[in-house]
């Protein structure tokens, strides 16, 4: 008994010393984690000038945007911006836009006009063919007017997925692409938040243009009419895609007509007042915590110890 106890205390005696010389864990702080940040530009003809403004703010606050989706003009604008043209640019573009460069009016029992031209329209400001080359990634949303489905594009060729987004019904005639008769993206996803959340943004800004279409006055013409049911509709609807966003902007676009590009200064500084009303909540969202300690979690290495408990 007394060797074994001998040997028992030169064991311990041993074990501590060895344990003595255990190095203590570098503690080296985690990498830092940023929320992805995503944003969705609705539709609304000229109204969508108001986008710029909001992307312009983001740009001289230095916020980075991971992910963008856009329906109609959104999506028009999307593309631009994720192919790389700045806010910057696209104000300046904005001036020289007119309803004619992208409509054509035409005889059919589809709609009173076809959006072909966009084809070389955004040829002019798209730097990128495919979704794949975009510098940001890009959702553009549309419908499917068989079943009301929304259809959402993420790859292969952009034009002819925004020209159907833009084919706003009644207006523009359907845009035929992939076998399916497509329409706007509005009566799918009015703000496309719901495919941000998909491509994995942790936050989400929508963007909204809910200005009706006719005053006190009455409508214009025919346009006013399908323009203004729209509208109705699209504000019945919004609860859908509002689950999916953190935040949404409506840019006070009230008293500007669908066609109404000559005034873009005034829409895109709406869309600058929208997004500065928001930009402490966006910035408390991007701030990030201070890095946990990688030694924190581990357990204690001394082996007369138990595991370290917090």
């Amino acid at each position: 008994m007394d060797r074994i106890a001998r040997s028992w205390r030169a064991f311990r005696t041993e074990l501590a010393r060895t344990s003595e010389k255990v190095i203590p864990p570098v503690e080296t702080p985690l990498p830092k984690k940023r929320p992805t940040l995503g944003i969705a530009l609705g539709g609304g003809f000229a109204r969508g000038l108001a986008h710029i403004g909001v992307l312009k703010v983001l740009e001289e606050e230095n916020i980075k945007i991971d992910f963008m989706a856009g329906t109609s003009v959104g999506s028009v604008i999307g593309a631009a911006y994720c192919s790389g043209i700045s806010a910057k640019e696209l104000e300046e573009i904005s001036g020289l836009v007119r309803f004619s460069d992208f409509a054509r009016f035409t005889l059919s029992r589809y709609g009173f006009c076809s959006n072909d031209r966009m084809d070389r329209f955004l040829s002019k400001i798209v730097r990128c063919k495919n979704f794949e080359e975009l510098k940001i990634p890009l959702a553009i949303a549309a419908t499917d007017f068989e079943n009301g489905a929304p259809v959402v594009f993420r790859e292969g060729c952009i034009l002819d997925p925004v020209r159907a987004s833009c084919a706003y019904p009644g207006m523009f005639l359907p845009v035929k692409l992939n076998g399916r008769m497509l329409v706007d993206g509005m009566l799918g996803y009015a703000v496309p938040t719901t495919p941000l959340r998909q491509m994995g943004a942790d936050r989400v800004i929508g963007v909204y243009l809910s200005a009706h279409w006719v005053n006190m006055k009455g409508p214009r013409h025919l346009f006013d009419v399908i323009g203004q049911c729209f509208s109705i509709a699209q504000a019945a609807m919004s609860e859908s895609w509002k689950r999916d966003a953190d935040l949404v902007i409506e840019p006070n676009v009230d008293g500007f007509a669908y066609d109404d590009f000559a005034r873009a200064p005034d829409l895109i500084k709406s869309g600058e007042i929208a997004m500065r009303a928001i930009m402490p909540q966006v910035k408390q969202w991007l701030a990030v915590d201070e890095p946990v300690s990688q030694a924190a979690n581990k357990p204690s290495l001394n082996p007369l110890q138990g595991p370290a408990v917090a």
